[in-house]
């Protein structure tokens, strides 16, 4: 019961930032003697501290507690599908250190994981943190995360994953805890927790990238399914021309949307329209953005049929799930409004006005750091839950902890 109420007593201490004792005891519901017994354990382990004196009510002057956000360290490991990332934060999951090198992941699972430890260790050295001081590292991976197998990726979705965890490989290089999901799972927690979603509602975040994924928050938590494939809205199909899919269906989303599907369109079209100033080689979505700021008709064209294709997904979001926020992320939506404005009037000849209208449409504000934001915030999630996470609390000689999504 004391670890209990001594949790409660960290989360509170976390979330309000400055607190008094006599605040923890009323907010708990304990005593003031029982909860000064805890606070006296909390000081000890250097995750909270005296932090000076706050305003009286009649009486002598609270000496207020404040949470050290420096006190540990977590990493954010993004795998993409053509790239790693990763960010070190402190425990307010505010960036200390960030590297990202191209790579392509979904190809070559074994020098990702290379570049994944090297990359780890190098955010760790920058910031002169050692392994023993991480409460555990977060992974997002461009693949379902199935429950009945949290340490590997999809082998339907990413054959050549099969055999490679990230989990394991980490776990075994600087020996601690470590934990994956979807890395759209993982961009909507930390919309959730830092960004568009922070006022509690349902909302669904879409990772428009190589491919297209939606992670869902209901009710204040992450929606996986039965068997982690909840909002795998890229295998929508949407348009049959677009050919097979990886997944053995036609016309997925990712076939039109994904990166490479608009890379080509332009390829394609620039073919027959001298007008536009988009190079044929060397092009990526960042440019076809860019091209279309500048006033490039055919760029635009293809974000706007782009929006054409993705409001069918959206629209099933919206007709199944009604969440009160959808965010956009990906390279995609820099283009904002030339992306959101078709989308919506799209979305307004396949969802109820009343749907449309009740749910806000946002891009991301996150930046490219959000998905790792959201992998660190997994673990700081599960810490605060369990504060025998943090390394302060593990007992002496105690195995690698787990560190339950």
């Amino acid at each position: 019961m004391r670890a209990l109420h001594s949790g409660l007593a960290l989360r509170l201490i976390w979330r309000e930032r400055l607190v008094s004792r006599a605040d923890l005891a009323r907010r708990t519901g304990m005593s003031r003697s029982s909860m000064s017994a805890i606070v006296e354990d909390l000081l000890a382990t250097g995750l909270v501290r005296e932090t000076g004196t706050g305003d009286s009510s009649g009486g002598r002057r609270p000496i207020l507690l404040g949470f050290q956000d420096d006190a540990h360290a977590i990493c954010g490991v993004d795998l993409g599908a053509t790239h790693v990332a990763v960010a070190l934060t402190d425990l307010r999951i505010g960036v200390k250190a960030w590297r990202s090198e191209a790579h392509p992941v979904r190809d070559d699972p074994e020098g990702a994981l290379d570049l994944m430890c090297r990359l780890v260790q190098e955010v760790l050295t920058e910031a002169g943190v050692s392994a023993q001081r991480l409460v555990g590292i977060g992974v997002a991976v461009p693949s379902p995360v199935s429950p009945a197998d949290p340490e590997s990726l999809s082998p339907l979705l990413v054959p050549r994953w099969r055999g490679h965890s990230p989990v394991r490989r980490l776990q075994a290089a600087f020996g601690v805890s470590a934990v994956m999901d979807n890395d759209a799972n993982l961009g909507a927690l930390a919309e959730q927790w830092w960004g568009a979603g922070q006022d509690g509602r349902d909302l669904a975040y879409v990772k428009i990238g190589t491919g297209v994924g939606a992670g869902l928050i209901i009710q204040g938590d992450i929606h996986r399914g039965a068997t982690g494939v909840a909002g795998e809205i890229g295998h929508i199909p949407v348009d049959p021309a677009a050919g097979p899919c990886v997944c053995g269906l036609r016309g997925c989303l990712n076939l039109t949307v994904g990166s490479q599907a608009l890379v080509d369109r332009v390829r394609n079209l620039r073919k027959t329209d001298e007008r536009s100033v988009l190079p044929s080689r060397g092009l990526t979505v960042g440019r076809i953005v860019e091209g279309a700021f500048e006033g490039d008709a055919l760029a635009r064209s293809v974000i706007e049929t782009a929006a054409g294709h993705l409001a069918i997904a959206v629209a099933a979001l919206v007709n199944l799930l009604n969440p009160a926020t959808i965010v956009f992320g990906g390279g995609l939506t820099r283009a904002g409004e030339m992306l959101l404005r078709p989308l919506r009037a799209h979305l307004g000849g396949r969802s109820p006005s009343a749907s449309v209208t009740q749910t806000a449409l946002a891009i991301s504000s996150l930046g490219v750091e959000g998905i790792a934001r959201g992998a660190a915030t997994l673990v700081l999630r599960a810490a605060l839950d369990d504060p025998n996470v943090f390394p302060s609390l593990r007992g002496a000689g105690t195995a690698v902890p787990s560190v339950t999504p």
